[in-house]
């Protein structure tokens, strides 16, 4: 194999054979005569615009057009490809103009659309900068936007050193439909905490946090939603909320300065579409037609372009551009082909990567074009390749050699998904468990006085109405409890036996299960096993051809799974995420390591239509590698896969993916290195036995879509190998989600929505004896919908057929059972109606709902329930809890509580769920951490462990913290912080977010630094007594060395504890504070 330096050492080529074609093009004949016309305000025509190359014609146009050139495509789906296309041939920036798609849906918390179109519209009403190209539809100019005037009275301009009235922003603010709230995550959302003002207007790509002295703004800064911490200072905020009721119907076109153009791609398709759009809406009365909205576009100078034009008397240019022809995308013929296409042709080839350079250099490396250098290659997206005939120039990419879908970027905001960590989400009424006294129900949050101290405690009660009170501090003593069973748990008895019981089996299981599972765990690693490779080039090169940016969780599980194969034993590793989350993609990662390496891989799945999906992205990601990749399942035919099985036996196939087939006698490999089991626990028994023997001789990675929570997870550190994905990609948006009854005009709306953006819809329904009524039903509501029928009955070619005429944009709606469940990937389908909804478990739910937003698009789920059945209560709560936690974080993960459990339950066995359900899921998780940390020999994690019992006031007022939730959550991080650095920041982020600290919050961090230096010191307590300040003291040879710091003021009474004597007993709990702080400081600190 050739050893190339790694990818990374490699520099981005130029792009500056790609800008010189548009020097190129206003060199040929007859363009020049157009960019004339358009200058002297009249319109041109242009022929021969092919494929991409209207983004080199636009970019050409772009830098001479005095103001803002505007593209206008027939199909908003052609928005984003154009876009993408035009940043490989201009440096100047581009703006998307999307069709709304708010006229049928509740208003939505996060629109994108509609902030974007906010921005563009903003941008272009602002005289001083308007941008220079923008991309946009003949349907987006349809709808109306606010003009000049109205923009102005909707907007309020905030600039540092202004006096603001608090109250009157906040009721202005929500007058005009934003949302207060806690802590802001989304657009069109604001809080309000004391002198500190969040706010994330619409159109912003980040929030903005304001900060007042007084009535006077002192700062303005741009915040990170993920961590709630501020970073750039801006001088002015514009905040633009348009009044919903508002009469606004302006055109686009009254926004663009003078001097500005229009292209318009395909007219007589823009015609066409114009008038389709209209015609489909419920109210076309609230949009321009199509005739007015062209005889706007034509008041300005305008440009038609067109593969073959229709006849004009405007100046007319015919450039000579050609498609080019199709690629078989066989690996082995790739430079054949090329080389025949190009001939004496100059090649330049668009890769989304520097990874892609250098994998092609080497699949090119004996061409004579490469020899000849008749061949650039350049990074960027190119969706439809052509060439210039006159300059004999071929412009491809990549993705067009390999018949790969090219990835469409997204400038979108970065909607940061929080890890899944669900038991942080705690609410009045809700279950609780404290270590010593069991199960409890939470009441709130209560201020107690006792001795000269203010503290807030949580406030617990107990069966017979017995309270008990846990001061903040303490609060690690109390875990939200979540046990999976159906009945809720009674209350424990203060005082009872019964808690101790549970506990104790508890306790006497998880040992048991730790002891089982450590000895498993010795038995494989006792095994030998391959020991695969480092990274090749070619390793490094794939995985550097990912075209997103990984995730922390992705590149940790990667370094984690490629460790597990360079290891000496068989890799036994779960690989957990939640749909969409990249699983597939690490996986394809370690099936390449391993065929790298010469060995083959067995991808097992649970269902037929999974196997095809996974062969396609499969071949798709590795089709600049000479591997071969196969399926069998129902799809194949008995010959087929007797074929396929023979390739197998004989090692001409790399990558075997199947259904449960693969598990077959007849199935065998020459060299099999690697097992990919999908979603085992859906395989029967017999299955599960026989890859149970595989397991000992090859790797195995089993992938779940099932999550389990990081508490389980560092549990089990040591002893199962686990990776977790728990980040959403960053520009993942969640899918709309909304339960209803079935309803015509609803499905109708929603259906045409989709239609109307080039999209397609679901429409699950899970009995097969009637699913030909429900297509009649649907025919009925959208008569211009083209429907497909898929469900699990169907002859195989059939079923197949179906599918891939879906994929190929033959159905706009799939009418299927939950056979689209697992793994049907097809970004253009955004819109999911699931009938019958309160039929399926919330798992089900969740699954189905992840098969769409998995694009650029907003995606939506119906939750339909029959007109006529009356819902049970669970079944009404499960649909209630899918609706409320559409939302990506950790709101999210609560919805998933069942998943969680079941996900415990896959992983340690079913017969552990009562021990869970009996003491809750966070102490089963604590006391496993525990067993597994003992059998190990390894000390337990650092807790800071120490009861401060001295006099003075230490909480977090309600007005600087007035969300409870929150302030749980401030309490529980402060409690689990183990050093004086951590505090430092804990401290830093309280100023950014509430303001500058109160006396009473002062207190709290002092107390906590004097948490830190106790626990240092090995003391365990300190509380007041007469003129003493008695600590309690675990570590005799540290307490020495204090006694001896101290100077005769610190005395040792017995074993357990020693007396401190005031200097001053009478003094302020300030003052006492500082005495204790003197002592108990290290020596660097206190200097």
């Amino acid at each position: 194999m050739d050893d190339k330096p790694v990818v990374a050492d490699q520099p981005a080529p130029n792009r500056g054979a790609l800008e010189m074609l548009t020097a190129e093009l206003e060199q040929l004949q007859g363009f020049a005569d157009v960019q004339a016309s358009l200058l002297a305000g009249h319109s041109a025509t242009l022929g021969g615009v092919w494929g991409s190359s209207c983004a080199l014609v636009a970019a050409t146009l772009a830098s001479d057009c005095p103001a803002t050139l505007v593209v206008v495509t027939p199909r908003p789906a052609t928005i984003d490809t154009l876009a993408d296309d035009l940043e490989l041939f201009t440096k100047l920036p581009v703006m998307s103009f999307r069709p709304s798609e708010a006229n049928t849906s509740r208003t939505v918390v996060i629109d994108e659309i509609e902030g974007e179109r906010l921005r563009v519209v903003k941008h272009l009403a602002a005289d001083d900068t308007p941008p220079k190209l923008v991309v946009t539809s003949i349907q987006a100019l349809m709808q109306p936007v606010p003009n000049r005037e109205t923009l102005a009275s909707c907007t309020r301009r905030i600039s540092v050193g202004d006096t603001i009235d608090l109250e009157e922003l906040a009721e202005w603010l929500s007058e005009r439909g934003c949302h207060g709230t806690s802590a802001v995550e989304l657009p069109g959302e604001f809080a309000v905490r004391g002198g500190i003002v969040d706010i994330f207007p619409p159109d912003a790509l980040v929030p903005a946090r304001i900060e007042l002295f007084g009535d006077e703004i002192d700062s303005i800064r741009e915040f990170d939603v993920a961590t709630q911490r501020s970073h750039d200072p801006l001088k002015h905020l514009d905040v633009t909320l348009l009044d919903a009721n508002s009469s606004a119907r302006s055109h686009l076109t009254s926004l663009l300065a003078e001097g500005s153009w229009f292209v318009l791609v395909e007219p007589t398709d823009i015609d066409e579409e114009g008038r389709y759009f209209h015609e489909r809406q419920d109210s076309p009365q609230k949009l321009h037609s199509t005739r007015t909205t062209l005889a706007e576009i034509y008041k300005f100078p305008s440009v038609t372009a067109a593969g073959i034009p229709s006849g004009s008397y405007e100046t007319t240019c015919h450039l000579g551009f050609e498609s080019v022809e199709r690629f078989s995308g066989d690996l082995k013929k790739v430079r054949d082909e090329l080389e025949s296409v190009a001939g004496t042709e100059r090649v330049l080839l668009a890769c989304e990567t520097p990874a892609e350079i250098q994998r092609l250099e080497e699949l090119f490396a004996g061409s004579p074009l490469l020899k000849k250098k008749q061949m650039d290659f350049v990074i960027g997206r190119l969706h439809e390749g052509f060439r210039i005939v006159t300059r004999q120039t071929v412009l491809l990419s990549s993705a067009e050699l390999f018949h790969r879908h090219a990835s469409v970027a997204r400038n979108t905001r970065s909607y940061q998904g929080r890890a899944i960590d669900s038991f942080l989400e705690l609410k009045k009424g809700d279950l609780v468990v404290h270590v010593a006294h069991g199960i409890g129900r939470y009441r709130g949050i209560k201020l107690l006085e006792k001795e000269g101290r203010s503290e807030e405690h949580l406030e617990i009660e107990y069966d017979g109405g017995t309270r008990i009170y846990v001061p903040s501090f303490r609060i690690e003593l109390v875990q939200k409890y979540v046990g999976g069973k159906k009945l809720k748990p009674a209350l424990a008895k203060i005082g009872g036996q019964a808690w101790a019981r549970h506990k104790k089996a508890a306790e006497k299981a998880v040992h048991d299960l730790a002891a089982e599972m450590i000895e498993l765990a010795a038995k494989r690693d006792a095994r030998p096993g391959i020991r695969f490779p480092d990274d090749t080039p070619w390793q490094k090169e794939f995985d550097a051809a990912f075209p997103y940016q990984e995730t922390p969780d992705q590149l940790r599980a990667v370094v984690d799974i490629k460790a597990d194969m360079q290891q000496p034993r068989p890799m036994d590793r779960l690989l957990c995420g939640d749909v969409g989350f990249g699983k597939t993609e690490m996986a394809m990662r370690a099936a390449f390591k391993a065929v790298d390496a010469g060995y083959q891989v067995a991808v097992l799945v649970p269902t037929t239509v999974l196997a095809e999906q996974h062969c396609r992205t499969f071949r798709e990601r590795m089709a600049e590698f000479p591997y071969e990749i196969a399926s069998v399942s129902r799809f194949s035919t008995d010959r087929q896969q007797r074929k396929t099985i023979a390739a197998a036996k004989e090692g001409k196939v790399d990558i075997l993916i199947g259904t449960h087939r693969l598990a077959s006698k007849d199935v065998e490999f020459q060299n099999l290195g690697l097992l990919i089991i999908d979603e085992e626990q859906r395989f029967g028994v017999a299955i599960k036995e026989r890859l149970k023997s595989m397991r000992t001789v090859v790797d195995v990675l089993t992938m779940t879509a099932t999550p389990i929570p990081r508490t389980l997870h560092m549990s089990l550190l040591g002893v199962r190998s686990i990776s977790n994905l728990e980040t959403p990609p960053a520009d993942r948006v969640a899918v709309e989600t909304r339960v209803t009854r079935f309803n015509g005009e609803l499905i109708r709306s929603a259906l045409l929505r989709e239609l109307n953006r080039g999209g397609q819809a679901y429409f699950v329904h899970n009995r097969v004896h009637d699913i030909k009524t429900v297509a009649e039903r649907l025919n009925e509501i959208v008569p211009e919908a083209r429907i497909g029928i898929g469900h699990g009955q169907m002859a195989e070619r059939e079923l197949e057929k179906v599918m891939v005429k879906f994929v190929n944009q033959e159905y706009d709606i799939l009418l299927a059972t939950t056979i689209i469940e697992s793994g049907l990937d097809i970004p253009n389908a955004n819109t999911m109606f699931i009938d019958d909804a309160d039929r399926y478990g919330l798992a089900d739910l969740h699954q189905l709902r992840g098969r769409v937003g998995r694009y650029k698009h907003r995606a939506y789920c119906y939750l339909l329930v029959d007109e006529n059945r009356h819902l049970t209560p669970e079944a009404a709560r499960r649909l209630r809890a899918i609706e409320e936690f559409s939302q990506m974080g950790a709101g999210f993960a609560l919805s998933m509580r069942d998943l969680e459990i079941r996900g415990a339950g896959n992983l340690l066995g079913t017969q552990q769920s009562g021990h869970i359900a009996a003491v809750g899921y966070e102490m089963y998780c604590a006391m496993l951490e525990k067993a597994v940390r003992q059998f190990k020999n390894l000390p337990p994690p650092e807790v800071i462990d120490v009861n401060i019992d001295l006099p003075g006031s230490a909480y977090l007022p309600p007005q600087y913290v007035s969300d409870s939730r929150t302030k749980i959550d401030l309490y529980r991080r402060l409690a689990r912080i183990t050093s004086i650095e951590g505090l430092t920041e804990f401290a830093s982020e309280l100023v950014d977010r509430f303001g500058p600290l109160p006396e009473l919050v002062e207190g709290l961090l002092e107390r906590g630094r004097l948490r830190v230096w106790a626990h240092q010191w090995g003391i365990h307590s300190l509380h007041r007594d007469g003129r003493y300040v008695v600590l309690a003291y675990g570590n005799r040879v540290k307490l020495r060395e204090l006694v001896e710091r101290a100077g005769g003021r610190l005395r040792v009474a017995d074993q357990v504890s020693a007396y401190y004597l005031l200097e001053n007993p009478d003094g302020s709990p300030d003052e006492l504070l500082a005495e204790i702080k003197s002592l108990l400081q290290p020596a660097a600190v206190a200097a």
